[in-house]
């Protein structure tokens, strides 16, 4: 069997459609929501390259957080509060945030020292914040609107099939 991470792929776009298959096979006949985001975590981090942590933080709406989730990497920071940091900006403005250089962000919370550039995806169902969709990167400038339109999609795929 070839391991995730072996794959080639020409373009970003290949690779986007595949984990969108990939995703849909694994959570369209599953809907508990934690499991289906630690599957979607480990798919991302075998497949992404040059990344050093995929995973999610969920919104508690009760103390205006968010909360580690599954995920695979190093160690996180648990919480993350006072509406600072590249994945509180994306709840704030319910859009998707690319940071080329997490040094130069306003706030950054710095849980690897390893991170350089990072990408942020709210999950939004029904209108309400749900939580996120974090990946960080140990180089600079690693994420593009490629990624960001083929994690959007991982993000709509995986709030279609779970219940929240």
């Amino acid at each position: 069997m070839v391991k995730l991470e072996k794959l080639n792929f020409e373009t970003k776009k290949q690779q986007y459609n595949f984990i969108a298959t990939k995703m849909t096979a694994l959570v369209s006949t599953e809907s508990d929501f934690i499991a289906n985001m630690a599957n979607g975590a480990a798919l991302l981090w075998n497949i992404l390259k040059d990344i050093n942590w995929s995973g999610f933080y969920l919104w508690n709406e009760d103390n205006k957080e968010l909360v580690l989730a599954p995920f695979c990497g190093m160690p996180a920071c648990t919480r993350l509060k006072d509406g600072k940091g590249v994945c509180n900006a994306a709840v704030i403005a319910r859009e998707t945030v690319v940071v080329k250089n997490v040094h130069e962000f306003p706030g950054h919370i710095a849980c690897d020292s390893a991170s350089n550039s990072e990408i942020v995806v709210p999950m939004i169902k029904d209108g309400k914040i749900i939580g996120v969709l974090d990946i960080d990167a140990p180089i600079f400038e690693r994420f593009d609107d490629e990624d960001k339109a083929g994690l959007e999609k991982f993000v709509s795929i995986l709030l279609k099939y779970s219940e929240i």
